[in-house]
């Protein structure tokens, strides 16, 4: 059976450089509803300094957007709306991040197109975009990894995975584009205000093939918390998708990881391992996931980096995280990319430095 290999990943993100607006806008809603003590502690915690979005900001700081998507005062976007901003915005972050993979030479190669994304749904969708804006074959196999959430890429990347094994000669495509910041919402609830400090926007592409160069891909392994399946929430509402974040999400997952370690690592252990890609998803989530693994605090500076630098870009991130060790890691070190979803769920992927 074939070995795979992550041969190279790429990333982008929009323009337009957001987190002091968002935050400013947070901020006025929770003083209005008397909770800005609760809201300027989440916030001294967050750990992140910048992030991105395809909506412009407006002046003066925190009034909203410059488009009008979201103005104080005023009612926020339908669905609807919503999803006709991620169909016109969607395809040139997409074709960002494919021009920085260098695509154009092998693109006539690629045999199949694997496409995560929860933030955004249209028919005839991104996929047809891609195919025919840079020059995929017409035959190319396209799958949709949809609406599972931040742990989306590990899954995108295992059923590349599958297909390589099975069909050695296939160069997989596989995209992770998230326009979070469509999705914020009108309320003063904390969990909610928690989305305006803390999501993104964000798109990483990787080719996936047998081709010996990159990461090497060694397995995978799930884990599904039935007892938290509502601490992760990820529905359809009238006014965008409705996120339910617990607070009570990082404690969970640091409860869980002993008992998953053992099959995550394939029995070796947490020291053992010289690369963790763990998902961003929140500072207490890195905090919970290093001192549960009693991982030492360099372990983690990656994802980190990315989440202080581009915050938490849903499926996107993780593939943030291991574009940045591709560039820096050594020969022969071998790592655990990790990532957590609605559910409560994880998926986790062993890989080792070709």
């Amino acid at each position: 059976m074939a070995e795979v290999f992550i041969n190279r990943i790429a990333t982008a993100v929009p323009r337009h450089e957001v987190h002091g607006a968002f935050r400013a806008f947070a901020a006025a809603k929770a003083e209005a509803a008397q909770l800005h003590p609760a809201f300027a502690r989440m916030d001294a915690r967050a750990g992140i300094a910048t992030r991105h979005s395809v909506l412009e900001p407006s002046a003066p700081l925190g009034s909203g957007t410059a488009c009008g998507f979201y103005r104080a005062g005023s009612t926020f976007p339908t669905t609807r709306a919503r999803m006709a901003r991620y169909e016109a915005e969607a395809p040139a972050l997409a074709d960002l991040a494919f021009a920085r993979l260098g695509l154009a030479e092998e693109a006539p190669r690629i045999t199949h197109l694997v496409l995560a994304t929860c933030t955004g749904f249209v028919a005839p969708g991104l996929d047809r975009h891609l195919v025919e804006r840079h020059g995929l074959p017409r035959s190319v196999e396209r799958t949709m990894v949809g609406f599972m959430g931040c742990q989306a890429a590990i899954n995108a990347l295992k059923l590349a995975w599958h297909i390589v094994r099975s069909e050695p000669d296939a160069r997989v495509l596989v995209c992770c584009l998230e326009l979070c910041t469509l999705h914020l919402q009108d309320t003063a609830a904390l969990e909610q205000l928690l989305c305006f400090l803390l999501f993104a926007d964000g798109c990483a592409a990787a080719i996936v093939s047998a081709e010996p160069t990159g990461l090497r891909l060694e397995g995978f392994r799930s884990l599904v918390m039935p007892e938290a399946a509502e601490m992760i929430t990820w529905r359809i509402g009238n006014d965008g998708f409705d996120m339910t974040l617990s607070g009570l999400v990082p404690i969970t997952l640091a409860h869980a990881l002993p008992d998953f370690a053992p099959e995550m690592l394939d029995g070796r252990a947490p020291a053992e391992v010289d690369l963790w890609a763990v998902h961003p998803g929140g500072r207490s989530i890195l905090d919970g996931v290093q001192n549960r693994l009693d991982l030492p605090p360099a372990a983690l500076a990656t994802s980190r980096a990315v989440l202080r630098e581009h915050g938490n870009m849903s499926s996107a991130t993780v593939m943030f995280v291991l574009a940045a060790m591709l560039r820096d890691a050594a020969r022969g070190q071998r790592g655990v990319a990790l990532a957590f979803g609605p559910g409560l769920s994880a998926e986790s992927m062993r890989f080792q430095v070709a």
